[in-house]
């Protein structure tokens, strides 16, 4: 079943740019129209070759996490392949960005995170300052995190679609269950998030959940729905995750335990993410620099 169009751009919390379209089909070269917002907002990068794109994972022992950055990041040099791409991680796994920083005079470095929270705000920019201090000429360029962004939404989209859900139906309630923070700002977006797009879409409903640090969990919220005097008639869990791992398999398991009727996968290297990758890159570098990665 194709994933329809968001024909209504959620209005998400936060986010800076971004327009609702037909999302490119995985496993293609790459985003067919224009990325949303990709001419840049903030100029003052230096002139010549376009700085390279450095995204930072948190880093896993489970090996499909790096396995899935990778896919991503292969889909924007796909759809790029004029922009040097690198992965870096946190922990657990390397290259580590000091690292993939190496041989750099400039970069743009951008969080492989789906909100903004302890790892965007403090392990980020105290692994900056270390390679910093040992390269003080090195230029370095902080930006965004992947959400909150309209395009994640249909990302979630795709995946409840290859889930069998049929997206926008009014009978369903969706669960969407992200990891949790003890960052209750990074919390309150998710919460957000879920009515933005409840009301985007005509849903029965989208509650937030979440897995850790805050609740509801999603098995508590399968449960709450589906105990209601007039319960919907399915309730579906879209997880917002990026890799499968323990998280995704503990609200895979339990939200099916609860009663859900399905559980999508984790977005994974959805296309959508590129765009919003590149699209976050387009915020650092300056505008006439971006021209030069637009199609034709």
């Amino acid at each position: 079943m194709r994933n329809p169009p968001l024909t209504t751009r959620p209005r998400i919390p936060g986010d800076v740019a971004g327009a609702a379209g037909t999302p490119a089909t995985e496993g293609t070269a790459g985003p067919r129209r224009r990325s949303p917002g990709f001419p840049g907002r903030r100029p003052g990068l230096g002139g010549g070759a376009l700085p390279p794109l450095v995204a930072v994972a948190h880093g896993s022992r489970d090996p499909r996490a790096a396995a899935t950055v990778e896919a991503l990041l292969a889909h924007v040099r796909l759809a790029r392949p004029g922009l040097d791409v690198r992965a870096a991680y946190l922990d657990h796994t390397r290259p580590a960005l000091g690292e993939a920083l190496s041989g750099l005079d400039e970069a743009v470095v951008l969080p492989l995170l789906l909100t903004e929270a302890y790892h965007s705000k403090v392990d980020i920019p105290a692994a900056l300052a270390e390679v910093r201090r040992a390269r003080p000429r090195l230029r370095v360029h902080q930006g965004a995190t992947l959400g909150p962004h309209p395009l994640l939404v249909a990302a979630l989209e795709r995946r409840l679609s290859e889930a069998g859900v049929r997206v926008g139906d009014p009978g369903t309630a969706v669960v969407l269950a992200a990891a949790g923070s003890s960052d209750p700002r990074a919390n309150t977006i998710i919460a957000r998030t879920a009515t933005a797009w409840a009301n985007a879409r005509g849903w029965h409903s989208v509650t937030a959940a979440y897995a850790s640090a805050a609740s509801p969990t999603p098995q508590q919220a399968v449960r709450g729905l589906l105990g209601r005097r007039r319960p919907p008639r399915r309730v579906v869990v879209a997880p917002y995750l990026l890799a499968a791992g323990l998280f995704a398999e503990k609200i895979h398991r339990e939200a099916l335990a609860a009663g859900a009727h399905a559980v999508a996968d984790p977005l994974g290297p959805a296309p959508e993410l590129a765009e919003v990758l590149l699209d976050r890159y387009a915020g650092v570098v300056r505008p006439d620099a971006c021209r030069r990665l637009l199609p034709s």
